[in-house]
């Protein structure tokens, strides 16, 4: 694949969408406990579905739709396609401590072998697995 023309720059992701199960679990997942900030919620009747924008504190956002019927997502084991969603916290320690004192389990911290960097895993109310990545 070769060309005479310049390859333009990619910017930051702008959002990554996410299709859950049920709707008002994953809002709440995803604002009352993960803090996302509502940009936009609309229901679109055509599609008997919702479409919520959810804004990260860099600019980025999810986006999460219920579809009727939608298919359960493969996770384990993992499946070829998107593997999981990872968002940068200042602290690893403070998130386990407050995703426990909210009844959800992350797995235990790993060290990146790599980077030297701690993270963990934890899901989702669609098993969808999210990861805590420390800066």
């Amino acid at each position: 694949m070769s060309s005479s023309l310049s390859r333009p720059q990619l910017g930051r992701i702008h959002h990554v969408a996410i299709i859950c199960s049920d709707y008002a679990v994953s809002r709440r997942f995803y604002v009352e406990l993960l803090g996302l900030t509502v940009i936009a919620e609309n229901y679109r009747d055509q599609r008997d579905s919702w479409k919520l924008d959810l804004g990260l504190p860099d600019g980025g956002q999810v986006e999460l739709f219920s579809f009727p019927k939608a298919p359960e997502r493969p996770s384990y084991p993992e499946a070829q396609g998107l593997r999981h969603l990872a968002f940068e916290v200042a602290s690893l320690d403070q998130w386990v401590d407050f995703l426990q004192g909210q009844g959800v389990t992350p797995e235990p911290v790993r060290v990146d072998e790599f980077t030297g960097k701690r993270f963990t895993f934890f899901a989702d109310p669609d098993d969808l697995p999210l990861e805590l990545y420390e800066r």
